[in-house]
C-alpha cells in the first residue's frame, strides 16, 4: 500500500499510526515488532479491500450489461409478438398467438432469472474471496 502525499492511503483514509506508549517490563523490541506487525495486517486489509472494490465494480457491472441485454431481447419480442398480432384474422387467432407468447415469455424469463442469478452468485463469492484471503493470511501471520 502506497501512502499519499497528504498521509492518507489510496482510498483518502488517514494512514493508521499507532502510538507507540512504553510499556515497563516489555523490551522495545516486542513493541516495535507488535507494532510492525498491526501495521502489516492493517496494509493486507486495506489491499484486500481495493481488490474487493474492484471485483465489485467488474462483477456490478457485467450484472448490468446482462439487464440490458435481456430488456433489449424482450422489448424485441414484445414488438415481434404485437407485429404478429396486428396481422391476425381471426379472434382464435389472436387467441393462439398469445397462448405461444405467454409460454414463450415464461420460458425466456426462467432462462433469464438463471443468468441473473449465477451472475448474482459470482458477483457474492468474488467480493468475498479477497477479504476471505487477505484476513486467512494476517491471521496466520499473528498466530
Amino acid at each position: 500500500m502506497k501512502a499519499a502525499l497528504n498521509g492518507t492511503n489510496i482510498f483518502g483514509m488517514p494512514l493508521l499510526d499507532f502510538p507507540k506508549i512504553a510499556l515497563p517490563g516489555v523490551p522495545s523490541e516486542l513493541v516495535e515488532q507488535g507494532y510492525a506487525r498491526a501495521r502489516e495486517g492493517y496494509e493486507e486489509m486495506t489491499e484486500a479491500l481495493r481488490e474487493t472494490y474492484s471485483s465489485n465494480a467488474r462483477s456490478a457491472t457485467d450484472y448490468g450489461l446482462k439487464v440490458f441485454e435481456i430488456s433489449y431481447a424482450n422489448a424485441a419480442t414484445a414488438l415481434d409478438f404485437f407485429v404478429h398480432l396486428y396481422g391476425s384474422k381471426s379472434a382464435a387467432d389472436v387467441y393462439a398467438l398469445s397462448a405461444a407468447q405467454a409460454r414463450k415469455a415464461f420460458e425466456t424469463a426462467t432462462d433469464q432469472n438463471k443468468e441473473l442469478w449465477a451472475l448474482t452468485q459470482k458477483l457474492a463469492t468474488e467480493t468475498g474471496e479477497p477479504i476471505r484471503k487477505r484476513f486467512s493470511k494476517v491471521l496466520h501471520q499473528a498466530g
